[in-house]
Order: structure tokens, then sequence, then C-alpha cells
């Protein structure tokens, strides 16, 4: 299921890589975009693309009428919630980790026929006590621990296919959205809300962080075609390593 990432991917995925490597120093301003997208072999739209997604990484800075710099270097990961996200071919946050040049790998614990609390039930659109399958997640960058998420799927969605354990079989590992497809379900739209939270004891041990400190817990909802919620999700993320960007894709009507 190899799908080529767009080439705009492609060429931020190596502009990245030149600046960390310091071909350009903090502060210096980049080539222009055309030199940039003959060096490229690509159109100055792709380019232009490449260094979009790289201002929205924090990793350039776009200053008006002069051009772009390589930005001060951030104490905190920018963590990019897009659409982008989805659609790399498997799992969006190990995908994530490759691009901050560390490894992401996961522990998880699945435990199916779980009924559905209220709140869940109401987010699945199904009654409460229905059958799911939950499973929760500890994401490790360089085996570090770095968020926590805890996923719900209504059984009666996965019951009796391949798919019903999301970390077994032969769609192991690649993401609800590319799972759901291999079962005929298209997810074409999320939900994400996010709000401000502190560490619980359990969390705080997950995470390696005190009791208390600030999180951001992302409550994030899958849908398919239909507009059938396929799968939630509550993501932790610890804010003291990460601040989290939403890109949000904006298309002019004609």
């Amino acid at each position: 299921m190899g799908h080529e990432p767009p080439p705009y991917m492609r060429v931020a995925d190596d502009l990245r890589r030149r600046i960390t490597a310091g071909e350009w120093a903090v502060g210096e301003r980049l080539p222009s975009r055309a030199k940039l997208a003959a060096e490229y072999e690509v159109g100055p739209n792709v380019l232009q693309r490449a260094q979009e997604r790289l201002i929205v990484e924090g990793v350039l800075e776009g200053r008006a009428g002069s051009g772009t710099y390589v930005r001060e270097p951030r104490q905190r990961m920018r963590m990019v919630r897009s659409r982008h996200r989805e659609s790399r071919n498997g799992s969006p946050f190990r995908a994530d980790m490759h691009e901050k040049g560390k490894r992401g790998s996961w522990d998880c614990h699945t435990e199916a026929r779980v009924p559905a609390p209220d709140d869940i039930a109401q987010r699945l659109a199904i009654n409460p006590g229905d059958l799911c399958v939950r499973t929760a997640y500890e994401f490790l960058a360089d085996g570090q621990p770095v968020q926590l998420s805890t996923s719900w799927e209504p059984m009666a969605l996965t019951d009796q296919t391949p798919i019903l354990l999301p970390e077994m079989g032969p769609m192991a590992g690649v993401g609800v959205v590319e799972r759901m497809r291999s079962i005929g379900v298209t997810v074409d739209t999320a939900v994400e809300v996010p709000r401000p939270g502190r560490a619980t004891r359990e969390e705080a041990n997950l995470l390696g962080i005190n009791v208390g400190e600030l999180l951001l817990r992302i409550e994030r909802t899958y849908y398919d075609t239909t507009g059938r919620p396929v799968e939630t999700a509550d993501v932790v993320v610890p804010d003291s390593r990460w601040e989290v960007a939403y890109e949000i894709h904006i298309t002019s009507e004609p």
C-alpha cells in the first residue's frame, strides 16, 4: 500500500533535513523560491507549499516582503494536527516523529466487549452499555513517553472483521483511517475538541511528569461519509513538551 508522499512533502522533508544539518544558520534567509524550485525540479507552487508546511511546523518563518528565514529552534516540540496528518501511509504518529528525527513507537493494551460509558456512547451515537473495543496507547519518541490515547470503537462496526483488534492482524499499526478503509468504511472527517487539564496520578506516572502538571486533552472523533461516528479517542499531550498547531485547509470558492 505504498502511497508516494505528495511532491511538496518530499521537498519539505529534504529542506527540513538540510536546515537540521546546518546548511543555513538560524536567522539566515533561504535562497529565493525560484532558485529552490529549480534545484528540486518542481514548480513554484510545490515549493511554496513545502515552505508553508515548514512555517506551520515552526522550522521557518516568513517575513513580509523579504523572504523566508530559519527560525530559532523552539523549546517545545510542535505537533501539527492537519488533514495531511491522516493521509500519510501508515501511522500518523510514526510519521510525525520521523519528521522530528525521532523514532516513534507505542505500547498498547486492547480489551474487547467493554460496555460504553455514557459519555463515550454519546460520542459514538450508540446506547450506553453497547459493546466496544477499547485500546489504551502509550506513544513513545526515542523510547520516552510523549503522548497517551484511549480509543473506543463500536463492536457493531468491526465484529466479525479482521480489524476487530486495532493492533492485531493484517492492518495492525496503520491507524484508524486505513483500517476502516479495509472493511469498506470511508472516514472523511475528524472532529477534535482540545481542552486544558491537569495530570492525574496515573497520567503523570505514564508520562514521567508531576501530578497536576498542565496537559492538553484532545477529544477526537472520526466520522464516515454518512456522518456516522466510527471511533472516538481521548488524546493526552503534556503541555511542557508539546505545543499543538492546527493546520486548517482553506479552499477559495471560484
